[in-house]
């Protein structure tokens, strides 16, 4: 069994989530070219035009295809609205989803020592499957670098794409080693930082603001292998928003929430990986935080 973490969605088995995984990940079976889709050749003349095929492709569950008619949606001068961008970003995370949850089984059977016979075929599989991800990540990077980040005008905007660029630079640190691990670590860092800064002029109940901490502390406990500030970081961004959740809107409610029980999900899990006084202390806050919580959650439902 995997262990996810809970960073972008919803648990598979015992692993920790964030919010990335929280999308579906399904099967592509078109050969990724550049994200030009070589299954149609449609023309698209207006963004209107590009949401809406999007959002066709997306029901059709062909994420490549959703991304393509996406793409002059990237290049436009002005920002884009809530919808668009979160268009491009449930395109993106289904791809590398995909690509992240294949080279995980593929990274189980290489260690399995039954089929070591099939060593070679399986690595050289494997590879091409990171060699994907990393492209698609880049993809990703390069397209808020180019365009996306700068058009952003709110705190809560240039927050999302900072962690969105944080978050590629962590996918591709989970497949990278040596190095390679260490910039694209580095880079994931000051990704995180910089949203970090940006996040404090947004409320603590802000979904956009939680979901940061979410995946900065998997970061943290995956990437870094440093537990203790994952569970700090975790349980100071659950503290500071269980007060003001009673303020939000339903809907701002759901989400906050939702994200809320991922942290607390992952506090419970990554306590065993600390020592054993910082162990019986982090329980005790989790048990703390149980107790809050359900005393405030889904009042609003």
């Amino acid at each position: 069994f995997f262990f996810f973490q809970a960073e972008d969605g919803i648990r598979d088995v015992e692993r920790s989530r964030g919010l990335g995984d929280v999308y579906k990940r399904q099967g592509i079976n078109a050969e990724y070219m550049g994200y030009k889709s070589s299954r149609m050749d449609l023309p698209i003349n207006t963004s209107e035009e590009a949401v809406f095929m999007a959002k066709v492709a997306e029901q059709a569950e062909r994420y490549e295809d959703m991304l393509a008619f996406l793409k002059p949606i990237l290049k436009k001068s002005g920002e884009l609205i809530m919808e668009e961008r979160n268009l491009v970003s449930v395109a993106y995370k289904n791809i590398s989803g995909n690509k992240r949850t294949a080279w995980r089984a593929l990274t189980a059977i290489d260690e399995n020592p039954k089929y070591t016979k099939h060593h070679d075929k399986t690595n050289s599989y494997k590879v091409k499957i990171e060699e994907e991800l990393k492209k698609i990540c880049k993809d990703a990077i390069a397209a808020i670098d180019s365009n996306l980040l700068n058009n952003a005008s709110t705190a809560e905007s240039k927050v999302f794409y900072l962690k969105m660029k944080a978050d590629y630079n962590r996918y591709m640190g989970e497949v990278c080693t040596g190095t390679e691990l260490e910039e694209v670590s580095q880079n994931a860092l000051k990704n995180y930082e910089d949203a970090k800064k940006a996040a404090s002029t947004l409320p603590p109940t802000d979904p956009v603001r939680l979901g940061l901490a979410l995946n900065f502390s998997v970061f943290q406990y995956e990437i870094r292998k440093n537990p203790k500030e994952a569970c700090s970081m975790a349980k100071t961004a659950f503290d500071e928003a269980i007060s003001g959740l009673q303020d939000l809107d339903e809907d701002k409610y759901k989400d906050s929430t939702a994200i809320m029980q991922l942290l607390k999900d992952n506090l419970t899990l990554w306590t065993s990986e600390l020592g054993e006084g910082e162990e019986a202390e982090a329980k005790a806050q989790i048990l703390t935080l149980r107790k809050t919580f359900n005393s405030v959650s889904y009042t609003h439902l």
